[in-house]
């Protein structure tokens, strides 16, 4: 058995290899096998609302020109001339109705069709030299959406986005539905962190263990109505079909009641009794959970929380989405965009973005307890002391694997999957073992491309006709 067999099948029995948390190989493997495949959001339609709309996203080094094209579909385009490979669109965000070039000057539609090369006829004698008719810019090998949220693939053959979420999209809609109308964003903030991307992925998708510890002083101060952080406890974990999250446990009372517990105004909540399932409307009404953080596998995070704003008794909610973006082993650019509910009161939106740039916002309380964790661990996974070390990620299991406690019930929990009351590492095993699963398949080997009408060698061989 190899050794990379080896670290997975300690992965997968909750037991961790420290260094995978800054490890050339490892990370080398994740860009191969993990983030080749998987669906890796990108954006969200709200921000590209109009024809001509763009925003430049990544997927690890490969630079995208997500934008709306003319006819108002959705696009996301290798950012890449096909000239000299100069990056056509070097602005983060704006609207164009064509792109170009700034090394020598050809120039794309929004839609990704090269319309623009100068002096074609006296340098390529034309269409005869270069057939400029039917160039467009690489898309993206497979592009998808869910509720306004943009996903690319980078593998052409990537299961429907749909089915890649399973029941995990009945989480999502908690953050991204809250009325017909879906949500708005505002952002991204950007920022880059010296620590590993999955260790925010873990963090978010599960662990209210490190609330009591990390967090006491944001307690402590009053920021939420809750006396004791130790109250994470009696809420649940959830894992279903690709993703899991937290919740809190709320207090008795009817699903309004509860819904007005955490800030939401009653116009809101008439939105949600009409926009939600009957399941999903029980988990709050009935069992009396709701959402916090949550993450979808590998690196997209939910926040769901609801703070003190002002000088005032009254709580506001606010969502946040952001992204996990690998940069190397040791270093993660984070992407966070405020969220919320399209059809909110304008009052509403304004205080509930004041309650997450508090929390969750590049300089919130929240973020900066959790980045120093972040930090210390990845900067000592790093030596040759970790190789020797299991990280013990066996929380909620006895040694013959059997649960501390029992999963809920459907007359307990009515969304799907498994959930548990209390403090368990269940999400971070499944997350990890997803993540062993990737590394485990071997990539086939990358696409060759077709440029300008002639075949080339991409980075490992295949051969794609344009």
């Amino acid at each position: 058995m190899t050794e990379q067999s080896h670290l997975l099948e300690d992965v997968r029995r909750g037991m961790i290899p420290a260094h995978i948390y800054n490890d050339e190989e490892v990370f080398r493997l994740e860009r191969e096998r993990l983030f080749s495949r998987a669906w890796v959001f990108v954006g969200h339609e709200s921000e590209i609302p109009q024809p001509g709309d763009y925003v430049v996203r990544r997927v690890l080094e490969d630079s995208f020109i997500v934008a709306r094209g003319e006819d108002h579909e959705v696009r996301a385009l290798f950012n890449m001339c096909l000239h000299r490979g100069m990056q056509v669109c070097r602005a983060e965000m704006g609207n164009a109705s064509h792109f170009r070039c700034p090394y020598h000057g050809w120039s794309y539609r929004n839609d990704g069709r090269l319309v623009g090369l100068p002096f074609h006829k006296e340098a390529y004698g034309g269409e005869a030299g270069f057939r400029r008719k039917g160039q467009t810019l690489l898309p993206a090998p497979a592009l998808d959406t869910y509720n306004g949220l943009i996903f690319v693939s980078m593998d052409p053959d990537a299961p429907p986005l749909r089915e890649y979420l399973g029941d995990f999209a009945f989480y999502l809609d908690y953050y991204t539905k809250q009325s017909p109308s879906g949500i708005e964003l505002r952002g991204p903030q950007r920022w880059r962190i010296k620590a590993n991307w999955k260790i925010g992925a873990e963090n978010f998708a599960g662990d209210m263990y490190h609330t009591p510890q990390t967090h006491t002083s944001v307690v402590e101060i009053g920021l939420f109505r809750e006396p004791k952080a130790e109250k994470r406890k009696d809420g649940c974990t959830y894992w279903a079909g690709n993703g899991g999250g937290t919740t809190y446990k709320l207090p008795p009372g009817t699903l309004e009641e509860r819904l007005r517990y955490v800030g939401y105004p009653d116009v809101m909540v008439e939105r949600m009794k009409r926009t939600w399932s009957r399941e999903q409307l029980d988990v709050v009404g009935r069992d009396g959970f709701m959402v916090s953080a949550a993450s979808a596998f590998p690196n997209l995070s939910f926040v769901h929380n609801w703070p003190r704003v002002e000088d005032s008794e009254d709580v506001l909610p606010f969502i946040s989405i952001r992204t996990w973006q690998p940069v190397g082993p040791d270093e993660t650019e984070v992407l966070s965009w405020f969220a919320v509910d399209a059809e909110a009161p304008e009052e509403f939106k304004a205080l509930s973005y004041k309650a997450y740039l508090m929390c969750f916002g590049s300089t919130g309380m929240f973020e900066q307890d959790d980045v120093e964790n972040w930090v210390s661990l990845t900067n000592t996974a790093a030596g040759s002391m970790a190789r020797r070390l299991a990280l013990n990620s066996r929380m909620g299991l006895l040694e013959d694997d059997a649960t501390v406690v029992p999963p809920l019930s459907a007359g307990q929990f009515s969304g799907p999957g498994e959930a548990y009351v209390g403090y368990g590492e269940y999400n971070q095993r499944h997350l990890l073992r997803r993540w062993a699963d990737y590394l485990e398949r071997p990539a086939s080997p990358a696409e060759r491309i077709q440029v300008n009408g002639v075949e080339a060698a991409g980075a490992a061989g295949k051969v794609v006709r344009a």
